[in-house]
């Protein structure tokens, strides 16, 4: 233990409904480390760093930090003890300056009075200390996201954090925004910091980690020196099987036009155009791609292509029927299938079971009622146990609510009910984000196999570059609001190609895009 600045030992923590989050595991860091921890969803990855910073308490174990046995009861507590956490999704207030968000908590006072001057001053020092280029004055909402990114770690080392967890923290950056990170969580770890870094990007893994501890089921698989392994075996070790890391795929064949977006535009409530002058068609037998920084008009083109907004001008037309004014039942009874960007509020119903949310898109079909008017309960339930077994759904039976099960197997209900819904038009937003590799393994090769053996046209929207690289036939690029590239061949594009357009730094002109669109 001299050696380790953190020791949980035999930590186990079960939940009220019988759940075994975590079961006696024990996971160390030592200085000056970046450390991997790995797993699926549902593994107990999260819940573990949870007890870490005090957000959750645990029935058996124990933590010790720098040889000390410490009880965390709050994230407060784990702050004064040195150990920070910077969340998946940002915790910043846009309205405010950086200062103002990195001092929150520990701000700055002089005669009684928040002293701005201060809390810019102390924000400057500690980012130039870490070589984290961030204007301190800057508010917020001006950032990119990988600044962002810097502003949420420089809150955790303001408060003297030398123990710092960091929870998916390329899910959103460019490569380039990514490297940056990487040179910056180096410099932290020379500079006495030790980094617990969780991801499912396994090359990120390999490439900047010196250990890895893969869990599994809530028990601790063991801990590995990363020259020892690849990601076929931290796959392995996290699934309990082999998992393929590149889909093989057959050249397209596209046939006939599915999706025709035509001029599309829409404002936000500012007058801003979120989507201007958008125009690509999809074929039968395609996956085409759509990459770029978020915020950039993807999210809002998803939003008018599942009939969750309207547009201001310009036409979509779904199977040769414009889709403009139609309720999102009607789009999709023209064929579209949707699988949403956030699952859990637009995919999922949390408190409705299983077998609700599964077939949720069909009680109204002729095929599913008995007598053109009651639900067929039998039919129904036979067809719900046949998708959880196909999508290996782990549950406790139809029954279960969604919000008991983890990330990874709410997003398979979701797949479950979109894939198996007969539509030909599939809109997948973030399919795979935040979960893991076996799952994400098993919607990527569905949404290419649904594309070569069913003919359905698909549009994929991620902000995962391998993602979009290894399922596209074709992919674009989007920033602020329009198709700034277009590659006809997505398999010869490189990742650093695809950022320097996100990021602006190349642009097509129409006659480049002539033809790809």
């Amino acid at each position: 233990m001299a050696e380790e600045v953190l020791r949980m030992q035999g930590i186990t923590k079960i939940y009220p409904n019988g759940f075994m989050a975590n079961k006696d595991v024990t996971f160390g860091i030592g200085a000056n480390e970046i450390h991997a921890l790995v797993g699926e969803n549902g593994a107990g990855k999260t819940t573990l760093m949870k007890i870490l910073f005090g957000m959750e308490d645990c029935q058996q174990g124990s933590i010790f930090i720098n040889g000390k046995e410490e009880r965390i009861a709050n994230p407060l507590d784990a702050i004064a003890k040195g150990v920070g956490m910077v969340h998946q999704h940002f915790m910043l207030l846009p309205s405010l300056s950086v200062a103002e968000n990195v001092t929150l908590g520990v701000e700055p006072m002089k005669n009684g009075l928040f002293d701005y001057e201060a809390a810019v001053k102390n924000t400057q020092e500690i980012a130039d200390k870490y070589n984290f280029k961030v204007d301190a004055t800057a508010k917020v909402s001006t950032l990119s996201v990988g600044q962002m990114q810097k502003v949420e770690i420089l809150k955790a080392l303001i408060k003297g954090a030398k123990i710092l967890i960091l929870d998916e923290p390329t899910a959103v950056l460019t490569p380039q925004e990514t490297e940056e990170l990487f040179e910056q969580l180096f410099n932290l770890r020379d500079s006495g910091v030790s980094v617990i870094f969780i991801s499912h990007k396994l090359e990120e893994v390999m490439r900047i980690c010196s250990k890895v501890t893969v869990l599994r089921h809530g028990e601790c698989m063991g801990t590995y020196d990363t020259k020892d392994l690849d990601e076929t075996k931290i796959s392995r070790l996290m699934v309990g099987r082999d998992v393929v890391l590149k889909i093989e795929k057959e050249d397209p064949k596209p046939k006939e036009a599915i999706l025709e977006i035509r001029n599309l535009k829409r404002f936000n409530s500012f007058g801003k155009a979120v989507i201007d002058g958008v125009t690509f068609t999809v074929h039968s037998g395609e996956v085409v791609g759509i990459a770029g920084v978020e915020g950039n008009g993807q999210s809002e083109l998803s939003e008018v292509l599942a009939g969750l907004s309207d547009f201001a001008s310009g036409d979509v037309i779904l199977n040769g029927k414009s889709i403009k004014g139609l309720s999102v039942r009607q789009i999709r009874d023209k064929g579209m299938a949707y699988i949403a960007e956030d699952r859990m509020v637009e995919g999922v119903a949390g408190d409705m079971s299983i077998e609700m949310n599964i077939m949720a898109d069909r009680f109204s079909k002729k095929n599913y009622k008995k007598n053109g008017m009651f639900v067929d309960a039998r039919k129904i339930r036979k067809e719900t146990q046949q998708l959880i077994k196909d999508f290996e759904i782990s549950c406790d039976g139809p029954e279960q609510p969604v919000r008991m099960l983890s990330g990874g197997n709410i997003q398979k209900v979701v797949v479950a009910r979109e894939f198996t819904s007969g539509a030909n038009f599939i809109l997948a937003n973030q399919p795979t984000r935040g979960i893991d590799v076996g799952t994400a393994e098993m919607i990527r090769k569905t949404i290419v196999r649904k594309s070569r053996e069913e003919g359905t046209c698909t549009v994929l929207i991620s902000a995962d570059l391998n993602e979009v690289l290894e399922c596209s036939d074709r992919l674009l690029v989007m920033r602020k609001g329009k198709v700034v590239a277009a590659f006809p061949k997505a398999n010869e594009v490189s990742e650093d190609t695809l950022g320097e357009y996100m990021l602006g730094i190349r642009e097509m002109t129409p006659e480049q895009m002539e033809g790809l669109l």
